[in-house]
């Protein structure tokens, strides 16, 4: 990880040089797979990986809808053949509104949360609280991993047990929340009802 400043040495590339490795990382993933994920063949019919160069070429392939992936779902479970790996290879197996069913693979900060947490200001040896659901959602797994990718302490609050995570932030004093707003109105409130320090 990076010096404190910046979460590491990428975030300090020159923008076209970002650009350019986000393409060329993005043509070698989708050559990877290709060919093991029937959706994706369908979607880049007629658009040759080697062709992905800038935001123009990458305009050209047909954006898949939400809409679109709940549907594909149910015509090719489990994951609407995106995923070159089975349910049986991954970590996680998950299901958002919709129903969107989600895979999580093997892999440290496999979400790519990281970084975004860095941003938000938490760092190493700092200890969060997690009030997002754990509960077969992917959001809880998905800050959880981000969290662990700075070097914090994650205390897995997920949603509900008020008191008890009233008790957690008092005898732990997370320096971060992270869940909805609404969530953090109900621990205040439990808190100040509970005349907690928390």
């Amino acid at each position: 990880m990076g010096n404190g400043v910046h979460f590491d040495r990428l975030e300090t590339r020159l923008p076209e040089a970002r650009e350019r490795a986000l393409f060329r990382d993005l043509r070698a993933l989708l050559q990877a797979v290709r060919n093991r994920t029937p959706a994706l063949r369908r979607q880049l019919s007629g658009i040759p990986t080697d062709a992905l160069r800038d935001r123009a070429a990458l305009a050209r392939v047909p954006v898949l809808r939400k809409s679109d992936l709940a549907d594909l779902q149910r015509k090719h479970p489990p994951f609407g053949g995106l995923t070159p790996t089975g349910s049986n290879g991954m970590l996680r197996l998950l299901v958002s509104p919709g129903p969107i069913f989600e895979p999580q693979a093997h892999g440290a900060d496999w979400w790519g949360a990281g970084r975004a947490v860095f941003a938000a200001g938490i760092r190493k040896r700092d200890i969060a609280i997690n009030c997002f659901s754990y509960h077969l959602t992917p959001g809880g797994y998905i800050l959880e991993s981000g969290l662990h990718a700075v070097g914090c302490a994650v205390i897995p609050g997920g949603v509900g047990n008020t008191e008890a995570q009233v008790e957690a932030i008092h005898h732990f004093r997370p320096r971060a929340y992270c869940g909805t707003p609404d969530f953090l109105k109900i621990l205040l409130d439990a808190s100040a009802e509970l005349k907690s320090d928390a």
